[in-house]
């Protein structure tokens, strides 16, 4: 059982990884996580050039640049577990700065359909991250991507919102939907109200993982979603190019983070603060 340890205590890039074979061996430093694999298209679409791989398991990637920056995107497939293999595979790879990006359900009355909700945290009910570490452990974004994130919303004139989400392994009972036949568990109007109530934003599937794993292996990320379903009013999106705001928040944001970290390196820094911006490196 020892040397059963040991060896996976040392896997290489390729035995981690299950998305493997299509795309190049490195993968860039600064990279996208859609859940659709479909909407690697429409990322690749958005950048100044990119060039496209199909995976296996049918997960695609894209490898381009942005205004300058080197980044990539990769699908995750939905939910925990594939979002588990695509993160482990990238970081073993070389990627450092991870962006999850997607689409979510409101579950708070302020926020609108087509807006960016930008979750510096998550409840952790993912299903995934609870086999890495105890409940307590925070699913924390880092705040440079946070703050990123931000910076891209408003460089870009988009309406967003930045607080707490619920990432459930789950897309109906999870999420406090009645499913199939009509089947509904006692107690879920009391965990929507009371997650209301706490304060929390939104409903999705990969972010606590994301970020989660993310602090775990040392890695730095966080994610943006635009918001297709408001759970309070019933609404649902009606425009297909609601999705492509928060792929542009998201490549804005890695923009940002890439200059940032240069701006770090340049002034010896480990971390980012505002007066690296205005050249106060007192």
């Amino acid at each position: 059982m020892k040397q059963v340890e040991e060896k996976r205590g040392k896997l290489s890039a390729s035995e981690l990884g299950h998305q493997d074979k299509g795309a190049p061996a490195k993968a860039p430093a600064y990279v996208l996580l859609p859940g659709d694999p479909n909407r690697i298209a429409v990322m690749a679409s958005q950048w100044d050039g990119a060039e496209e791989y199909t995976m296996s398991r049918g997960q695609k990637a894209a490898h381009g640049v942005y205004h300058g920056a080197d980044i990539g995107a990769y699908s995750t497939g939905i939910g925990g577990p594939s979002t588990e293999c695509t993160l482990t595979d990238l970081c073993a790879r070389g990627a450092h700065t991870f962006i999850r990006v997607g689409t979510t359900g409101a579950i708070q009355e302020h926020i609108g359909i087509g807006d960016i909700i930008i979750n510096d945290s998550n409840v952790r009910l993912d299903g995934t991250s609870q086999f890495y570490v105890r409940p307590e452990y925070p699913a924390s974004a880092s705040y440079e991507v946070v703050l990123a994130l931000v910076q891209a919303c408003e460089n870009l004139g988009f309406r967003y919102h930045v607080g707490t989400g619920c990432t459930c392994g789950s897309f109906y009972t999870g999420q406090c939907r009645t499913t199939y036949g009509g089947y509904r568990p006692s107690g879920l109007d009391d965990i929507f109200e009371n997650l209301r109530k706490a304060g929390v934003l939104n409903f999705e599937m990969e972010g606590a993982t994301v970020t989660t794993l993310s602090r775990i292996f040392g890695k730095h990320a966080g994610m943006c979603a635009t918001v297709v379903a408001h759970r309070i009013t019933g609404e649902w999106n009606e425009d297909p190019e609601a999705e492509k705001k928060a792929c542009l928040a998201g490549v804005e944001a890695l923009r940002i983070l890439t200059e940032w970290d240069a701006l770090k390196a340049a002034a010896g820094k480990k971390y980012f603060s505002m007066s690296l911006l205005k050249g106060d490196q007192a």
